[in-house]
């Protein structure tokens, strides 16, 4: 700003004999004025306007900056960076300010008053699917038998051809498969599990696989995404009294040591001879309902003595081993157990069905 042929920043005049010794006099002023402001500063409000007086558009470093090219030349660059720092403080120090004022606010206002009554935290649980599949592992480690996990992506030679399914047999018609690719499939059952542990370990083997399984099916009691555990035991003089054993054991330990089972002729490829489970209808207790088809009897499983087939493929001698095999459907397993009469209950997510449980 021209007055009287001199030039003024900040109140003072910028004649070339006083600019020298008048510009950090200027600049520290500023800074003086700026703290002095700063310590009669109460709360958030005023420190705001402090920072907007000295910072802001119109403030009076800001100003100051501006008015640099009115300065000899020679001065300009030792101006300017005394000022930028004066910015940089006062622009860290604001900010400090407005912090230390919201933390202390937060300790005299915000503390916690130790007299209220608690706060609850909501706790989840474990989906019934879930609980059911740990239930089923934990009767079968009892029993000495090891978890084991297989893909979900399987292999054609695996989830069939390994299993004694070789192609175009029928019975792939009743697996309803997804074909990734001609030779990827989504697995539609466990049951691939038992080659793939055979092939690296030697028997004895004992092991439940259990897991997520697809097939392309859907309705009050199927759905495209199910859960299955598998169960293989391999070793020297395995009859079909074991597999009666071990099974009839289960139930038991399953549903209530009271619980009668059947053993009903059956077939499944990879086992002979098999046969399916069924247990006392556990909601009219035998007596024959809508649940049971009036039958008394529900399927709970399917099972039988290991293929000789299988045993080849995989390189066991079956002069010297033999072994059982059974799987089961988690959802099925809870269904009875829980009384549920719709599948699809389970992954609909309606809170008020899976906190039952």
């Amino acid at each position: 700003m021209q007055r009287s042929g001199k030039k003024t920043i900040y109140g003072w005049t910028s004649t070339k004999e006083q600019v020298e010794l008048t510009l950090e006099k200027t600049i520290e002023q500023i800074h003086q004025d700026a703290l002095k402001e700063l310590e009669s500063a109460s709360d958030e409000e005023s420190i705001k306007a402090i920072s907007i007086r000295y910072l802001g558009r119109k403030g009076a470093v800001t100003q100051f900056l501006r008015n640099i090219s009115n300065l000899p030349e020679d001065i300009r660059p030792e101006a300017g960076k005394k000022a930028n720092e004066t910015k940089t403080n006062l622009d860290v120090l604001f900010k400090k300010t407005l912090k230390e004022l919201d933390t202390s606010s937060w300790k005299t206002d915000d503390q916690i008053d130790v007299s209220l009554p608690g706060r609850v935290t909501p706790r989840g649980s474990l989906h019934p699917i879930t609980q059911i599949t740990q239930k089923i592992c934990a009767i079968f480690i009892r029993l000495g038998f090891d978890v084991a996990e297989g893909p979900e992506v399987e292999t054609d030679y695996y989830n069939f051809e390994a299993l004694n399914i070789p192609k175009n047999h029928p019975a792939r018609d009743m697996q309803d498969t997804f074909y990734i690719s001609k030779n990827i499939v989504l697995r539609t059952h466990t049951s691939p599990t038992q080659p793939r542990i055979m092939e690296k370990q030697n028997p004895p083997v004992r092991i439940v696989a259990p897991g997520k399984v697809y097939r392309c099916d859907s309705d009050l009691t199927h759905t495209p995404m199910f859960h299955q555990v598998e169960g293989l035991l391999v070793d020297k003089n395995i009859s079909f009294g074991d597999l009666k054993g071990i099974l009839t054991t289960f139930v038991h330990q399953m549903f209530d040591p009271e619980t009668s089972l059947r053993f009903r002729p059956s077939f499944f490829p990879f086992t002979e001879p098999s046969a399916e489970v069924d247990i006392r209808c556990v909601i009219c207790k035998g007596k024959g309902c809508r649940v049971c088809s009036k039958t008394g009897w529900l399927e709970v499983l399917g099972s039988g003595m290991v293929h000789p087939a299988v045993f080849e493929n995989v390189g066991y001698d079956t002069t010297r081993y033999t072994g059982f095999a059974f799987g089961m459907g988690v959802e099925r397993i809870a269904m009875l157990k829980y009384g549920i009469d719709d599948i699809r209950k389970y992954f609909e997510n309606d809170l008020r069905f899976l906190r039952q449980f």
